[in-house]
C-alpha cells in the first residue's frame, strides 16, 4: 500500500485519536498530544459524516437538539472538559486548526479554547 504524505498523517492522527478514545474510556487524563488527536478525531470524523458544518463547530453557540444528528455533543458543550485532561493542558491548547473534508469540500476548521470546564449543573428552586 502507498500513502502519500497527507495520508500517513491522517493515519497516524486517527490511531492516535483511537488510542486517547481507549484511555479516556478508562478514566485516564489524556496528555496534551492525546487532547490534540481527539479533539482533531472528533472534527475530523464529524465532518466527513456532515453532521455539523464548519461554522456550527466553529461557533460557541450550543447545537439545537432538533438539529443534531444522532447523540453527537454539540460544539459549545465541548468535546473534552477539564476533568478529561492532565492539569495544564487546557492553557496549552488555546487553538487548534483541523482541516476535515465536509460534505461540500475541504476546510479549515479553528477552535479556540477547545478544553473548557464542564458545564455545572443547574441549581435546584429555591424551597419556599
Amino acid at each position: 500500500m502507498h500513502l502519500i504524505p497527507s495520508e500517513q498523517e491522517k493515519l497516524l492522527l486517527s490511531v492516535a485519536g483511537m488510542l486517547a478514545s481507549y484511555r479516556k474510556e478508562r478514566g485516564i487524563k489524556l496528555n496534551y498530544p492525546e487532547a490534540v488527536a481527539y479533539i482533531s478525531c472528533w472534527v475530523i470524523e464529524e465532518a466527513r459524516a456532515g453532521n455539523y458544518t464548519v461554522d456550527q463547530m466553529m461557533s460557541d453557540a450550543d447545537v439545537p437538539l432538533e438539529q443534531r444528528k444522532g447523540d453527537t455533543p454539540g460544539r459549545g458543550e465541548s468535546v473534552l472538559t477539564t476533568d478529561d485532561v492532565m492539569e495544564g493542558v487546557p492553557e496549552m491548547l488555546d487553538i487548534l486548526q483541523v482541516e476535515a473534508t465536509f460534505p461540500d469540500g475541504r476546510k479549515l476548521v479553528t477552535l479556540y479554547d477547545p478544553i473548557r470546564a464542564p458545564k455545572a449543573a443547574p441549581l435546584p428552586a429555591p424551597i419556599r
